[in-house]
């Protein structure tokens, strides 16, 4: 296979008219929120004037304050007997405005320290009263409260002054997360006042709120204690006014160990040390004054990492991780880019970034990919840290768009905020836009438009035609659950409004589109775009290429949903192509139109395509004909067509096909002439169609493996053969192409699963080259793959060095996962059965990695029998010693291999049927419908269950 030739990207004059446009929108809002942060500065310095009184009852400086409660102090009660009341709105009440938090952590716990672990604090919130009240509510959730005090109102000037207000109740409403302060007297509209409370909480491992995490860093185990506070968890960490509209200033102080450094939004600005009740010496660390944030954004990690530095526009910034990951220059890349986009969206913004420090921290384990936090920002390790000896761009590519979409969020999210989480998409919406802009200045060779639609806009597609997917701007009332609020941030949230904003830009700008004259809308900016935000789904537009009429409708699975009906209409832009020749722009604004242009001939030289480069986002329906019609195009060139439409029409047809839109024979029309396709792009979305993520049902099904093995083999191997002698002579051309680099191994998995000798042998190529030379290291873009089928082709040698390389000292965390998944693929039984024994050893393999290994065996062909014996006879063993740690998920992730399979649970005395999918496996989820604590004293053994007992 020769030099891939270029594609053609398509842009019509009133479609970059049109963009231009929204650029002229662009400037104005960067205007109006420069306008907005000098507002916010003022704001700051007024409160900061105004704030910070002398605590009621004790200083948050004095020693051990907020240690624990006093045998004597009244413990707060429960609200289930309680008559109604504001404490019912899940929204608080605006009867009190917070000003200013005084703030004081203590994490309680010392290297090497056994559980369980606690924190304690006390904190002061100052607040401005609105109206008479008598009954104070803060957000208060699996915290233990005590020395509830209140003073006001606070006189002017310097100390505050003011009465002490006598607490008569402390009590809590569990259902809404309130703890509720009943007042002897009211708070009078127009004054300061105190609220002083002491605090202790869990430190658990749940990787929310303020949590611990452990970790391995040059050999010897470690702690560490960080949070994660979006979108409500920083009520399980300390009482507050947690809505993101109630923005404050903080002053906080955290108590540590010495050993440890304490991070959080400002710069540390004075240590001290401090004993505590046993004598033993505490670390103070007290940080400089933040500006007016939410309670979400408050963050603390207390660690023994190291950092390297670099000073940007008088922000210096810090890149912390474990000690061996920064001697070994993994944060490097990071460092060398976070600087230069602060500078960037500065510049775009004409905002200055208001903080004097910046923090970056890669947690070895982590939740979410990143958060924004103001000041100290997450990562997921992998998210943040670049292996140098990684030469390709694929993951530099993965770090830049993190680090770029957390940076937005320091404009957009903490210095101008949503006023509550149903705005959550425009708050994401905004930092997912320049999340592209601020990658493609760093990585201006990255291909924006097929990242775009590959890692965006297809993703989002294929989730939106699951259900009936929420609207983007939700109705308040519908979410204010704070169950429902975890479900906002989502592939919706993230993804599907980013289509949306990149080609509308900014909505809260509508006059400056709507004046103009160049580009004739067919409704106001608000009208179009409200058809967007506020509907469900997208549309799938079907096109009559006899009359050129193009109706449109929700798109839906026809096969799932029996006599759906779906009213939406949308204001649909389509961008399109006749005979390779760009097209003025049209607009859809009702159920069916019709458009004579689109009208076509007999003739086969005839063609239309809709939607060119993905512009819109929606799927097109052609009618059979004209599929065929695109086939045969394609057949005889298919460079005639641009790559991300050659992808799209693929994905479009396979999922209109699912759906029940068209026939699954039109689909495989556009896949025939694929042996000419040389975009790993376009080739990527046709496996994924093709073939399923559990290829064990595909090697089970004996009329759909044959077909599949020589119809894609056929088609695969001028594609396989050119990569493969990349892979055998100069695996570094790829370096500079990112999709390359991420879509081969799909390409390479493929051919060896459908059992393509060459492919076989190439895995045990590349993997006796490594056994035989350390330094032979397999790419890691294809090491999955090939030291899976290099373990399969071998025997217990093979096996045995796999197992050397998972326990090697140098071994990263996603080396040591890419080996337990190799370990698995071994052919031999008796290695398998080995492998789920050395499970159970604690020194041979960590205990949170059992059912990582019980499920990757159960995957396997040969895997499933031995994993399904394995789980039952040690049953009573795997529940004594794992049943009451996060990770004890091992039924679940074992019956997921099982497609559809069936756990049966001795739960409250009934056997429970319940279908496990691989979705339902975040134990945060599970814990809504489960209560495992409970469940685990009342498990019997699966198989007894199974045989009715």
């Amino acid at each position: 296979m020769g030099p891939k030739a270029a594609s053609g990207f398509y842009l019509g004059r009133k479609l970059a008219a049109l963009l231009a446009l929204l650029l002229a929108a662009l400037l104005l809002a960067l205007a109006v929120l420069g306008a907005l942060y000098g507002r916010c500065l003022q704001e700051v310095e007024e409160l900061r004037a105004a704030a910070a009184p002398a605590s009621p009852t004790a200083s948050l400086e004095e020693e051990g304050a907020g240690c624990c409660p006093p045998t004597s102090s009244p413990r707060p009660s429960p609200g289930s007997t309680r008559p109604p009341g504001v404490w019912d709105n899940p929204r608080l009440p605006r009867a009190l405005l917070p000003l200013h938090y005084e703030l004081r952590l203590w994490p309680r716990v010392s290297p090497g320290q056994p559980g369980p672990f606690v924190f304690s604090g006390q904190v002061n919130i100052t607040v401005r009263c609105a109206q008479d009240t008598a009954t104070v509510l803060l957000h208060s959730s699996e915290l233990e409260l005590w020395g509830a005090a209140v003073r006001g109102p606070l006189l002017e000037g310097p100390g505050g002054g003011g009465s002490s207000i006598e607490v008569a109740e402390l009590w809590l409403e569990e259902r809404q997360e309130y703890a509720v302060l009943g007042l002897r007297r009211s708070l009078r509209a127009g004054g300061r006042y105190v609220l002083q409370l002491s605090f202790r909480g869990p430190l658990s491992e749940d990787l929310d709120g303020l949590f611990l995490t452990r970790y391995t860093d040059q050999g010897q185990s470690s702690m560490l204690i960080a949070s994660q506070l979006e979108p409500t968890y920083a009520r399980t960490v300390y009482p507050c006014f947690d809505e993101p509209a109630m923005k404050a200033t903080f002053n906080i102080i955290i108590v540590h160990h010495p050993s440890y450094v304490a991070l959080s939004n400002m710069p540390a600005i004075d240590t001290s040390e401090m004993k505590d009740e046993n004598g033993s010496l505490w670390t103070v660390t007290t940080f400089n004054t933040t500006l007016k944030m939410s309670t979400y954004l408050t963050a603390f990690v207390v660690c023994d990492f190291d950092y390297i530095t670099r000073t940007e526009r008088g922000n210096e910034i810090r890149i912390w991780g474990r000690k061996e990951a920064i001697e070994n220059g993994h944060a490097d890349y990071a460092l060398n880019i976070t600087g230069p986009l602060f500078s960037f969206l500065e510049d775009l913004f004409n905002i200055s970034y208001p903080l004097s420090k910046t923090d970056l921290v890669a947690l070895p384990d982590f939740a979410a990919n990143a958060m924004e936090n103001w000041g100290l920002m997450t990562f997921q390790e992998s998210a943040l840290m670049y292996i140098p000896r990684d030469q390709f761009g694929s993951k530099k590519a993965m770090i830049c768009l993190i680090v770029s979409h957390e940076i937005g969020h320091q404009w957009f999210g903490n210095l101008v905020t949503m006023n509550w989480w149903n705005d959550l998409w425009l708050n994401e919406g905004f930092a997912s836009y320049f999340e592209y802009i601020g990658a493609s200045y760093i990585e201006p060779r990255l291909p924006l438009n097929k990242f775009f639609y590959y890692h965006i806009l297809q993703p989002v597609l294929r989730e939106d035609k699951e259900i009936a997917a929420r609207s983007l701007s939700a109705r308040e009332e519908k979410i204010n659950e704070t169950f429902s609020l975890v479900g906002l941030f989502d592939i919706f949230t993230y993804s599907k409004v980013k289509k949306k904003i990149k080609y509308f830009a900014f909505i809260s700008f509508f006059k400056v589109v709507d004046a103009q004259n160049e580009v004739q809308l067919p409704a106001s900016v608000k009208k179009i775009m409200d058809s967007w935000t506020c509907q469900n789904g997208f549309p799938v537009l079907t096109l009559n290429l006899s009359t050129g009429i193009i109706s449109q409708e929700q798109f839906y699975n026809k096969r799932t949903e029996n006599n759906t009906t779906y009213n939406n209409t949308w204001i649909v832009p389509i961008s399109w192509i006749r005979n390779g020749s760009a097209q003025p722009l049209v607009w859809l604004d009702k159920s069916s139109k019709m458009f004579p242009e689109m009208q076509i001939t007999d003739s086969e030289h005839d063609w239309i395509l809709l939607n060119v480069n993905m512009a819109g986002y929606y799927r097109v329906n052609y009618d059979p004909l004209h599929l065929k019609r695109l086939a045969k195009l394609l057949e005889k060139d298919p460079k005639a067509i641009p790559v991300v439409n050659r992808l799209h029409l693929i994905d479009d047809a396979f999922t209109l096909a699912q759906a029940g839109y068209i026939e699954i024979e039109s689909a495989f029309e556009l896949t025939k002439y694929l042996a000419k396709e040389d975009e790993m792009f376009v080739w990527y979305s046709v496996l994924s169609n093709l073939i399923p993520d559990n290829l064990e049902n595909i090697l089970n099904n004996y009329e759909l493996y044959p077909f599949l093995k020589k119809y894609l083999l056929k088609r695969m191997l001028p594609i396989y053969h050119y990569y493969a002698s990349i892979i055998r002579q100069n695996f570094d051309a790829l370096a500079d192409d990112y999709f390359d680099q991420i879509h081969l191994e799909k390409i390479i998995n493929t051919a060896c699963w459908l059992g393509l000798q060459d492919c076989l042998n190439l895995s045990s190529e590349l993997y006796t080259k490594w056994m035989e030379n350390p330094d032979n290291d397999i790419p890691f873009t294809i090491k999955r793959t090939i030291c899976c089928y290099g373990v399969a082709m071998g025997s217990d040698k093979e096996w045995d060095f796999a197992w050397k390389m998972y326990n090697h000292h140098n071994s990263t965390g996603i080396d040591k996962d890419i080996m337990l998944f190799a370990m698995s693929c071994t052919r031999e039984s008796w290695l398998l059965y080995r492998y789920l024994q050395y499970s159970l050893n604690n020194s041979l393999l960590s205990s949170d990695n059992i059912s990582i290994v019980i499920s990757n065996v159960a995957a396997t062909e040969i895997g499933q029998r031995i994993a399904w014996e394995f789980v039952t006879e040690n049953w009573l063993l795997l529940n004594e010693r794992y049943g009451k740690q996060p990770n004890y998920v091992i039924h679940l992730y074992f019956c997921s291999c099982f497609s559809d399979s069936l756990l049966y649970l001795k739960f409250e005395g009934a056997c429970i049927s319940m279908n496990i999918r691989r979705t339902q496996l975040s134990l945060r989820h599970q814990n809504k419908w489960l209560d495992f604590q409970r469940a685990q004293q009342k498990y019997v053994s699966p198989r007894k269950c199974l045989n009715g007992s």
